[in-house]
C-alpha cells in the first residue's frame, strides 16, 4: 500500500509499506480522505512539531476518514463497509488523574496520537491506503455524513472543545482572532451552539471569506488596519501570533473570557500581557479534545455545513504539492484534503 512519510525537514515521500493485518480488538480501515493540519506542515518543514522531533520516517495525517475493510477478532457491533472517522489520541499507561481534571483526557500525561513523533517508536498517522486502528478509536458516521465530511470530524471536535470551555454562549457577542481553518470552524461552532453575534478577524481576505461561510456575521480585515471590535463577551485567539495577544486582550469585555485556541510557542516572546489584570480577564486555555468528536459527527448530522472550509482537493501521490498549499499563506488555501484511496 501507498502512505505519506516524512523522513526529515523537507522530506516527504510517497512510500510503499506493507498491507497491515487487525490484531485482536482492531479493525482495519480503508482510508479515503484526509485533512492537512499544521502539525503535518510543521513535520515537513522543520522535521518536528512543537517539541516533537523525528527520530526516523513518519506517517502523516490525524484528520482521515473511510471505511471498515476487515475486522479483527472479538470485535463486535462494526461491519465491513461502514463509513467511520478514528479518535486519534490514546492515552499510554495507567495514570489516574488528579481529580481536578477527573475526566479530562486530553490532559492524560502520556497520549499517542495519530501522526505524531511524541513517543519513540513514533505513532503513525492515517495518510495511507490503510491502517489498523482499536476498535474503541473507531466511530461510525452518521446516515447523510460522506467520509470528506467524517475527515473533517476531528478538527471540528477541537473547535467544539473550545467553545465548551464556555459554559453558555446563547445570545453572546464573539470575536475568534485568526480565521485559518480552526478559527472558522470555531466560528461555525460558536454559531451552532448559539452564539448571537459572530465577528472574525484575520489578516487575509480569503481566510475571512471562509470564516463567514462558516458562520460568521462580520469579518475585521486586519491587513487593511481595520480595527478588532471593543467590550467583546467572549473571544477565542486562534491565530497563535504572540503578537496578537495584546490587541485581542484589549477587545476583550471588562470582566470578559479568552479562550486562547491557537497554539503558542514554546519559547520566551514579547506580548502585552497589561490588560489581563486591569481588566479582570479570565484567561483560558483549550487542548485537543476530550469525546466531542462524538458531539462533531451529530453537528455533522444535523447540518453542521463543513464543505465551505475546504479549499483544495489533491489525490495522495501529490502529496507534497498539498503540503505545500497548506503552508502557503499567499495560496487562498483553507483545508487542503487529501484523497487517500477510495472510489
Amino acid at each position: 500500500m501507498r502512505a505519506v512519510v516524512v523522513h526529515g525537514p523537507g522530506d516527504v515521500r510517497i512510500d510503499e509499506r506493507a498491507r497491515p493485518v487487525p490484531g485482536p480488538g482492531e479493525v482495519l480501515l480503508a482510508l479515503e480522505w484526509g485533512g492537512i493540519c499544521g502539525s503535518d506542515i510543521a513535520y515537513w518543514k522543520n522535521g518536528a512539531s512543537g517539541t516533537a522531533a523525528l527520530a526516523h520516517p513518519l506517517v502523516l495525517g490525524h484528520e482521515v476518514a473511510g471505511r471498515i475493510a476487515a475486522l479483527g477478532a472479538g470485535v463486535t457491533g462494526l461491519d465491513e463497509g461502514q463509513p467511520v472517522t478514528v479518535h486519534p489520541a490514546q492515552p499510554v499507561g495507567d495514570d489516574v488523574l488528579p481529580e481536578r481534571i477527573a475526566g479530562r483526557t486530553n490532559l492524560h500525561p502520556r497520549i499517542r496520537y495519530f501522526g505524531s513523533a511524541a513517543f519513540d517508536p513514533h505513532t503513525d498517522g492515517g495518510f495511507s491506503e490503510y491502517r489498523t486502528v482499536g476498535a474503541d478509536q473507531i466511530r461510525p458516521l452518521p446516515d447523510g455524513v460522506d467520509t470528506l465530511q467524517g475527515a473533517l470530524a476531528e478538527p471540528l471536535a477541537v473547535a467544539l472543545h473550545a467553545v465548551g470551555r464556555v459554559p453558555d454562549l446563547r445570545g453572546r457577542t464573539v470575536l475568534v482572532n485568526g480565521a485559518g481553518p480552526i478559527g472558522s470552524l470555531v466560528a461555525a461552532a460558536a454559531r451552532h451552539r448559539g452564539a448571537g453575534t459572530v465577528v472574525a478577524a484575520d489578516l487575509t481576505a480569503s481566510s475571512l471569506a471562509v470564516a463567514r461561510a462558516m458562520g460568521a456575521d462580520e469579518t475585521r480585515d486586519l491587513s487593511l488596519c481595520e480595527s478588532l471590535p471593543e467590550d467583546v463577551d467572549v473571544v477565542f485567539e486562534a491565530s497563535g501570533a504572540p503578537s496578537a495577544l495584546g490587541p485581542v486582550l484589549r477587545a476583550t469585555a471588562r470582566g470578559g473570557t479568552l479562550v486562547q485556541v491557537g497554539n503558542l510557542p514554546g519559547t520566551a516572546v514579547a506580548a502585552a500581557l497589561g490588560d489581563l489584570v486591569t481588566r479582570e480577564i479570565t484567561w483560558i486555555g483549550s487542548y485537543r479534545f476530550v469525546d466531542e468528536i462524538d458531539d462533531a459527527l451529530r453537528a455533522l448530522r444535523d447540518g453542521l455545513d463543513v464543505t465551505p472550509l475546504i479549499t483544495h482537493r489533491f489525490p495522495l501521490e501529490r502529496a507534497e504539492e498539498a503540503l505545500a498549499v497548506a503552508a502557503d499563506p499567499g495560496s487562498g488555501s483553507s483545508k487542503v484534503m487529501l484523497r487517500l484511496a477510495g472510489t
